[in-house]
């Protein structure tokens, strides 16, 4: 799908056509869910090169900085929610950002919140022909969208720690392994986005004004924030997997040595009755009045003085 953006003023008023004839200097092209031809006629009107184009659609593209011909391409990782039989996950996606000349293009594989932000006219400021300061502005929203989730993430290790005081049981501990793997792209992804940013910083492959290179600075700020938080959740969560796998290794073990201690306890009175029941002649009491209930009781103090010792050596 395709969506030609044109801002009439820097107030966030806004035409949204899905018209290529419609294209205008300053316009925001935006591409989602794109089939090839529609990436090759974008490519030709626009004079792009396809390779660009494709980029941001494979989801193993990493973020990087490239130039070719006037044309710039940005790509960053982006956050994004995946549903996968019922399991909602955290992960991220590529999102490819060209500027032209005349114009500037996103492209995705999904639609993406972030841009619709800009759409919607949540964004402040926000004109598309002015194309570094928009560039600017994607990776600010970017950067707080990744602040938005890990918030919600570290609501998610709460609740997930005090069900597990109370019970361990699997669904936490595959929910608890979700939000590890999360984090995990989440830091990776928020490392390439700094790394990027230091090149655009370092190379300044686009002009900026003053007002620029400020938003470029909260941008890296507001990155590194969001990066931070992201290792922080990760050791803590690392932290409570190791914790709880301890514990339950070591509940384990308890439950083990109970059981050992019980069938010590209750192979006493098995072993005197085995003797008894062997044909072997006279043995004690053998044929005497009460036998039988002399030979229990024996047995059951026994095995009690066995418990009590087990009890005071803190076996059990």
């Amino acid at each position: 799908m395709q969506q030609i953006i044109r801002t009439k003023k820097e107030d966030g008023l806004q035409e949204v056509t899905a018209d290529i004839s419609g294209i205008e200097d300053g316009a925001w092209i935006r591409l989602f869910n794109t089939s090839e031809p529609e990436l090759k006629i974008i490519g030709e009107t626009c004079g792009i090169p396809l390779d660009f184009l494709k980029a941001a659609l494979d989801e193993e593209e990493r973020p990087r900085i490239d130039m070719e011909d006037g044309v710039v391409l940005v790509v960053i990782d982006i956050p994004t929610v995946m549903e996968n039989e019922g399991i909602r996950t955290l992960t991220t996606l590529p999102l490819g950002i060209i500027i032209t000349e005349k114009n500037l293009v996103t492209v995705c594989k999904y639609e993406t919140h972030i841009l619709d932000d800009f759409i919607s006219g949540k964004v402040r400021h926000f004109a598309t022909f002015k194309k570094t300061r928009f560039l600017f502005q994607i990776f600010y929203r970017n950067a707080s969208s990744y602040l938005t989730h890990l918030r919600q993430i570290e609501k998610s290790i709460s609740h997930i720690e005090s069900e597990l005081h109370k019970s361990m049981k699997n669904e936490e501990l595959f929910h608890m392994m979700e939000m590890q793997k999360s984090l995990i792209y989440f830091s990776t992804s928020l490392k390439s986005n700094e790394v990027v940013l230091e090149r655009i910083m370092r190379v300044k492959p686009l002009r900026m004004y003053e007002e620029d290179s400020e938003l470029l600075d909260d941008v890296i700020i507001e990155n590194k924030q969001a990066l931070e938080m992201s290792q922080i959740y990760l050791h803590i969560i690392n932290g409570m997997t190791d914790t709880f796998a301890t514990i339950i290794s070591n509940n384990l073990n308890i439950v083990m040595k109970f059981l050992a201690s019980v069938t010590i306890i209750l192979a006493i009175p098995t072993m005197i009755a085995s003797f008894y029941g062997m044909n072997v002649g006279d043995i004690p009491l053998s044929g005497r009045p009460f036998a039988f209930e002399t030979i229990f009781i024996i047995s059951f103090m026994i095995s009690a003085a066995m418990g009590v010792l087990m009890w005071r050596k803190k076996i059990f």
